[in-house]
């Protein structure tokens, strides 16, 4: 597979729950202030390091503030070799007002 799948919050935590892997591409702040517990914050620091030692036929999910810069990074990991990639539609904003109580500060 060399593209992706968007898919909405409520289909996103189903797939977390089955163990898929999650990629937050959004600023450091942003990820301090909150994020989806599980998270791993990608920039193009870790982006090398990440990939690398990746599960690749492990689902990964990515995550950005609304769910527009998540898709072209997406396709991006997608076409490294992921064998199931998604994006988040509505990014960590339509997640926090979906799942409040699913938030981490850590």
């Amino acid at each position: 597979m060399s593209d992706f799948q968007r898919i909405d919050p409520i289909q996103a935590s189903e797939l977390l729950q089955g163990g898929a892997q999650l990629a937050d591409i959004r600023d450091p702040q942003s990820y301090q202030l909150g994020h989806i517990p599980g998270a791993v914050r990608l920039d193009n620091d870790n982006l090398a390091q990440f990939v690398a030692t990746a599960d690749k036929q492990t689902p990964l999910l990515v995550c950005c503030y609304h769910g527009n810069s998540s898709q072209p990074a997406a396709a991006y990991l997608a076409s490294l070799g992921f064998a199931a990639v998604y994006s988040l539609d509505g990014g960590f904003e339509l997640w926090r007002q979906q799942f409040p109580e699913q938030i981490s500060h850590d």
